[in-house]
């Protein structure tokens, strides 16, 4: 089973692809070209840095690219009342009696310390699906969790700002 990703998702790789391709891999060899010039080889850090930038790049293309081949569509459209992807979303946590914003994003995108849920997190695939009001319990571990109860659902869109995650 691939990543789940949208079609904004799908565009986003293509894009960060072909740029890797045509702009950064074009300056990354020209780095090894200037470097090897530089003379002997097993003392040059230049060239030994600008190696370890091109593989740097040829890497995430290839991890980019096999993201690609194994991904999984899924829509980003949810019902009006419901927890769907890209939906910001209120929260609040029982054990801890607090209150926490989070927008529900494809796994590519997440980053918890910026609000950003993944679907495929506990939080996130607990969550998705349900309306406000509901409690809910997220597992953590087998039969063990906590609950959270969906205070509010905003239908935020795609923001096309989001960054994909490194690695």
């Amino acid at each position: 089973m691939g990543e789940q990703l949208t079609r904004s998702d799908v565009q986003k790789i293509k894009e960060e692809i072909e740029y890797r391709k045509l702009v950064v891999r074009k300056k990354e060899l020209e780095a090894v070209k200037e470097a090897r010039a530089q003379g002997d080889l097993s003392e040059n850090f230049e060239y030994k840095a600008a190696k370890q930038d091109k593989n740097r790049n040829e890497s995430r293309i290839r991890y980019l690219e096999k993201m690609l081949k194994n991904a999984r569509i899924v829509s980003d459209a949810s019902r009006d009342d419901e927890v769907g992807i890209n939906n910001t979303v209120e929260v609040y946590f029982e054990d801890d009696d607090e209150t926490e914003v989070y927008r529900l994003v494809t796994s590519v995108r997440g980053n918890s310390l910026q609000g950003l849920i993944s679907i495929e997190s506990p939080l996130g695939k607990a969550i998705r699906g349900h309306k406000a009001g509901d409690r809910v319990k997220v597992k953590t571990n087998g039969e063990n969790g906590y609950y959270v109860v969906i205070k509010r659902i905003d239908k935020t869109t795609d923001d096309s700002n989001d960054t994909l995650r490194k690695y």
